[in-house]
């Protein structure tokens, strides 16, 4: 998986994305700088961060982290996989702008466009719906293998992806609806819509923890969990969508089937957003890959905890200081970026992105070290519960502690390709996918095929850090030339060594606090707990006073980024 691989289809990403839009604007007007207004619009964001991770918690503790876990996580993933493919990346890269300049030159606003064009979105998610639905079989088998041991695991993936591969008609829906509001410059609802998703998977997660005897086997599965688990799954992505609709009425939208596509300009769109939907398509065949080997860990050591399950529960967690801290804080800067680009003024371009780096290390850096150094105690508090427990847990938080490094340069790339798109250069950012997915996929093929089932996984998250740190170099090597010289004479090395130092020795601290806790309180959740609190406040504290000591500027706060 590399970046964006989920991005169009994930409801909390969506939001953030529709978060990112407003700061953007709001930008243009604000008084108090960038960071007022994204930390306003963060709000959303953590909030629906949070209600995903309380969901989680429960999954797992219904579903374990092993094999069955992974036939119902596989089968999830599969129409978020498709809907990205078939017309999430073009609702991002094509549908948007139209909408936004139909509205701006259209004698009539863009309602005949708009009507067209939710029309032709409306056609082509039901009949990719259908199709995926009736070809379940041969779409799973790219994810899951279909063996003569593993074969009760494939089957019950098939019936699951039938009950949740409607999602895509919903996700679409709620995509389509989503920029219908946001070419009103309306972004509220989308930020916040996709909670609801989170609660009914919340009280689905209840109620079959509840109601239901939790099965430790794929054969112990009865037609009444299936049908809990994906009417209920499927039933959360479609309230979020359809709760849009009286947003949009409210802000003027009245849908009207038309379709009269013709001479509407899209052919042209698409050509020339070639390069954003090819970077979706490259996001998604890693992410196939790596689904593909996972599983088969899985199918190998169904008892386990080590296949994909774990590494996606890792990855969610590993996620959460990116979406909150680089997604949040750093979008309000791309207007400004794009603006002193189109002026050529190169330096300001230099500045600004330096800025961002050196604000988000200040947190994205520690926390990298801090799933390093602690995620085992992560893992065992949030995971070891119900039809998971403490010896499953511990793959998961070995996972966590592979990523954990990789925050850094994720957040850096991330940020760096952010300098790309200030340019209006989409073709530069799907070459260095292109470059991450390939490290990517062979170094976890190489994991999949040299390493024992129980640390192949774990060996592919550190794979995924590793692919980063090549897509990192080369990345900063071409914008080098694109801007014409180092972002700022060499102040983002100076601060990252400084950022880099501050938190390996903490950690070390706060490995040792925790360390020494679990010792002496031994086993169980709230000694975990313990053990976690106090690695935690003495990795934090060792930072700040390390930091403080080797005088990195930047922890005096965020209002450095105005």
């Amino acid at each position: 998986m590399v970046e964006g691989a989920k991005a169009a289809a994930d409801p909390a990403t969506a939001g953030e994305q529709a978060g990112g839009r407003q700061r953007a604007r709001s930008n243009k007007a604000a008084t108090g700088g960038p960071v007022r207004s994204s930390l306003l619009m963060a709000l959303g964001t953590v909030v629906s961060r949070a209600t995903g991770l309380i969901r989680q918690v429960l999954q797992a503790a219904a579903l374990g982290t092993g094999l069955l876990a992974s036939t119902y996580n596989t089968a999830n993933t599969v129409p978020t996989s498709l809907y990205t493919m078939v017309i999430g990346g073009a609702l991002n890269a094509v549908l948007v702008p139209q909408l936004v300049r139909a509205r701006a030159t259209e004698a009539d606003g863009g309602r005949a466009f708009e009507q067209r064009l939710v029309t032709l979105v409306l056609c082509v998610l039901a009949a990719g719906t259908a199709l995926a639905v009736w070809a379940a079989p041969q779409i799973v088998g790219l994810y899951m293998r279909d063996t003569a041991d593993g074969h009760e695991a494939f089957e019950l993936t098939v019936v699951f992806a039938r009950f949740l591969l409607p999602q895509i008609f919903f996700y679409g829906l709620f995509g389509i609806l989503g920029q219908v509001l946001n070419a009103r410059e309306k972004f509220g609802a989308m930020m916040w819509t996709p909670v609801l998703n989170n609660v009914v998977l919340v009280g689905m997660f209840g109620a079959y923890l509840g109601l239901m005897a939790v099965p430790d086997r794929v054969e112990d599965v009865t037609a009444t969990q299936v049908r809990l688990l994906g009417l209920g799954t499927t039933a959360g992505i479609a309230l979020q969508a359809l709760a849009l609709i009286p947003f949009v009425r409210a802000a003027g939208f009245r849908f009207r089937p038309r379709f009269d596509w013709r001479g509407t300009g899209l052919a042209k769109s698409v050509h020339a957003a070639k390069w954003t939907l090819l970077f979706v398509l490259v996001n998604q065949v890693a992410l196939t890959v790596v689904t593909n080997f996972a599983n088969a860990a899985d199918q190998t050591l169904p008892q386990a905890g080590a296949g994909y399950s774990a590494y996606m529960y890792a990855q969610t967690i590993w996620m959460l200081p990116q979406s909150i801290v680089t997604v949040s804080l750093v979008t309000a800067l791309l207007p400004r970026m794009s603006r002193a680009a189109a002026e050529g003024r190169l330096p300001d371009v230099r500045a600004d992105l330096s800025r961002a780096l050196r604000v988000t290390g200040v947190v994205i850096v520690p926390a990298g070290f801090l799933f390093l150094a602690l995620g085992p105690q992560i893992s065992a508090l949030l995971f070891a519960h119900g039809a998971a427990d403490a010896a499953t847990a511990q793959p998961l938080g070995q996972m966590l502690q592979a990523f954990g490094p990789g925050l850094i340069p994720f957040s850096a790339q991330y940020l760096l390709l952010r300098g790309f798109y200030a340019f209006e250069d989409t073709r530069t950012p799907f070459c260095m996918a292109t470059w991450i997915a390939a490290v990517n996929i062979a170094l976890v093929t190489g994991c999949h095929l040299l390493l024992p089932a129980r640390w192949a996984v774990t060996g592919m998250a550190g794979a995924y850090t590793v692919s980063y740190l090549a897509g990192l170099a080369v990345t900063a090597w071409r914008l080098r030339r694109r801007l014409g010289g180092r972002l700022d004479g060499g102040e983002v090395r100076r601060t990252y060594t400084k950022l880099l130092g501050a938190a390996a020795l903490a950690a070390g601290l706060g490995w040792y606090a925790a360390r020494a806790c679990a010792a002496a309180l031994g086993a169980g959740t709230w000694p975990t707990a313990v053990s976690l609190a106090a690695g935690t406040a003495a990795m934090a504290a060792g930072y700040l006073a390390l930091g403080r000591l080797m005088g990195v500027g930047e922890l005096r706060g965020f209002a450095r980024l105005r």
